[in-house]
């Protein structure tokens, strides 16, 4: 059975955020760290996985990132630190 992933990757502690969504998130986390591909989490150093839910639906986890990616700054760090405290 497939899963798709939502996650949020962080420069450091209180640092610039980045949301995405995938159906191989350790690749994907692969991918980020090691600057594979060019973009915005490359340009930023947005590198350190902090935060993931998974999904059975592609549409569903699409649809949460896009609501995730409207939310305050303050509203992703809480929900983080909810799970990931450090």
């Amino acid at each position: 059975m497939k899963q798709y992933f939502v996650y949020i990757l962080a420069s450091k502690k209180n640092g610039t955020l980045y949301i995405g969504v995938t159906n191989d998130l350790l690749e994907r986390v692969y991918q980020h760290k090691n600057n594979i591909v060019e973009g915005f989490t490359q340009r930023y150093a947005v590198h350190n996985l902090v935060y993931y839910e998974v999904y059975k639906n592609i549409l569903d986890a699409i649809a949460r990132e896009k609501r995730m990616k409207k939310w305050k700054r303050q509203w992703k760090i809480e929900l983080i630190e909810q799970s990931n405290p450090n």
